[in-house]
C-alpha cells in the first residue's frame, strides 16, 4: 500500500510526549518496514539523517502558515491519493480521500477543562470527535484512553487498538555512567540524595502533593543534604503556591535528553502522582534507569508500572475536596513510600525487575503491531 504519514511534529525543536512518539514510531516503522510505500509529509525541512534510509520511503515538504493539516496536508491527500493516511496525533484532516488511522494520546482535557484555554478546549473536543469517526482504526496510547474514546465519543470499540508508545534511551540497558550523573547532578547544583519529578509543571500533575510528600519526609530528615528536583518547564496555570514555603525546591526548566536520563539515574525514586495520564513516559523512562517509581493509581499508569511501582490512592471520583485536602492526602501516601525507600536492601532489591517492566514498552514492538494493523485495514 501506499501509506501517507503526517510527519510535521518530528522536526521541532524541543520533543514533548507527542512528538517523541511520532518521531521515534516512525524511525522504528521504517527500520521494520518491506512491503509498504511511506510518504512522509512536513511543514519544515527535516535533517538529512532525521530516519534510517530506505528505498521504501519519500519525503514531502509542503510549507504553510496556518491551518497546514486541513488545507495544505489535505490537498497534497487529494493530489496523491494514497491508500491509507496516518496521523500520529489526534487530528486528521477535515476532508481527504480514502482511509485513515489516527493516534489518540489522551482525553486529558475533558477532566481538566480548566487547564486549556476556551478555544483550545473547543478545538481539541472537535477534532478528536471527528478523527474517532472518521477514522478507519483509532491507535490508543493505553487501555485507559481507548476507555475513554469509547465513553465520551462513543467510538465503535471494534476500531480501536491499544498500541503502546515505547521509550528509547541512549545507554544500553538504561545503565547511565556514573560519571555522567555526577556531571549532571553538578550542573544543577543537586545533592547526592534527591527526589525528582519529571514533566511540564502544570495542575494535573499533581505537583502541590509532590511537594507536601517532601515537605513531610524531610520533617523527619532534616539532617539529610537533599532536594527535591522537579524537571521541566512551567505550564499554562502554573501556581506558584504549589511549592510555597517549601525548602529544598529546585526547578531546572526543560532539560535536554542526556541530562534527563542522568536525572533519572542519580534519583533516589520518582514522584509521579499525576491526575490523569494518556501514557506516563516518566514512569516507564525511570524504571528503565531501575529507578523506584511512587505513582498514582490514576488512568494508564498501573497499566505501565505493574507490580514494580508503589501506588499513591487518589481521591475517589465525584469527592468534595479542596487542593489543599488533596496535597495533604496524597502527600501523606508519598511520605510513607519514600521513608520505606530508606532501607538500602529494597531500594536495590528490584532494580532488575523494574528494567524488565520498562522493556515491555518498546518502539520495535509498536511499529511490529502498526504494520499488523496496516495488514488489516480495509
Amino acid at each position: 500500500m501506499r501509506v501517507a504519514i503526517d510527519a510535521s511534529r518530528t522536526t521541532v525543536a524541543r520533543l514533548t510526549g507527542t512528538e517523541r512518539y511520532a518521531l521515534e514510531l516512525l524511525r522504528a516503522l521504517i527500520r521494520q518496514n518491506t512491503q509498504h510505500d511511506l510518504e512522509l509529509y512536513f511543514r519544515d525541512q527535516p535533517a538529512a539523517d532525521l530516519f534510517p534510509p530506505s528505498d521504501r520511503v519519500m519525503q514531502h515538504v509542503i510549507p504553510f502558515p496556518r491551518a497546514w493539516t486541513h488545507l495544505r496536508f489535505a490537498a497534497s491527500l487529494w493530489q496523491t491519493r494514497p491508500d491509507v493516511t496516518f496521523v500520529p496525533a489526534h487530528t486528521l484532516p477535515l476532508l481527504f480521500p480514502g482511509r485513515g488511522i489516527v493516534t489518540v494520546h489522551d482525553l486529558g482535557y475533558k477532566y481538566f477543562p480548566q487547564a486549556h484555554t476556551p478555544t483550545q478546549r473547543r478545538y481539541l473536543d472537535w477534532s478528536t470527535r471527528y478523527s474517532a469517526n472518521r477514522a478507519t482504526v483509532i491507535l490508543a496510547d493505553s487501555q485507559a484512553t481507548a476507555r475513554d474514546v469509547s465513553r465520551f465519543y462513543g467510538a465503535d470499540e471494534r476500531k480501536t487498538r491499544v498500541l503502546y508508545p515505547g521509550v528509547t534511551c541512549p545507554y544500553p540497558n538504561g545503565v547511565v555512567p556514573d560519571e555522567l550523573v555526577k556531571a549532571v547532578r553538578e550542573k544543577y547544583g543537586l545533592p547526592e540524595h534527591y527526589w525528582l519529578y519529571v514533566g511540564t509543571l502544570q495542575p494535573r500533575k499533581n505537583i502541590g502533593s509532590i511537594a507536601q510528600g517532601y515537605a513531610r519526609w524531610k520533617q523527619h530528615h532534616a539532617d539529610v543534604d537533599s532536594a527535591l528536583v522537579l524537571a521541566g518547564g512551567r505550564g499554562w496555570l502554573y501556581d506558584p503556591a504549589w511549592t510555597a514555603g517549601i525548602d529544598g525546591v529546585i526547578e531546572t526548566g526543560f532539560v535536554d535528553e542526556v541530562d534527563k536520563w542522568a536525572l533519572y539515574a542519580g534519583a533516589r525514586a520518582l514522584l509521579f502522582p499525576s491526575l490523569y495520564e494518556g501514557f506516563g513516559f516518566p514512569v516507564v523512562e525511570a524504571l528503565l534507569c531501575g529507578t523506584p517509581v511512587i505513582c498514582s493509581n490514576s488512568s494508564s499508569l498501573p497499566e505501565l508500572g505493574g507490580d514494580v511501582v508503589d501506588y499513591v490512592q487518589l481521591p475517589q471520583a465525584g469527592a468534595e475536596i479542596s487542593l489543599i485536602e488533596l496535597w495533604a492526602y496524597v502527600g501523606d501516601q508519598l511520605a510513607a513510600y519514600m521513608e520505606r525507600l530508606g532501607d538500602e536492601a529494597y531500594l536495590g532489591s528490584a532494580r532488575e525487575r523494574r528494567r524488565e517492566q520498562a522493556r515491555r514498552f518498546n518502539w520495535e514492538m509498536s511499529a511490529r503491531d502498526l504494520l499488523a494493523i496496516l495488514d488489516d485495514v480495509d
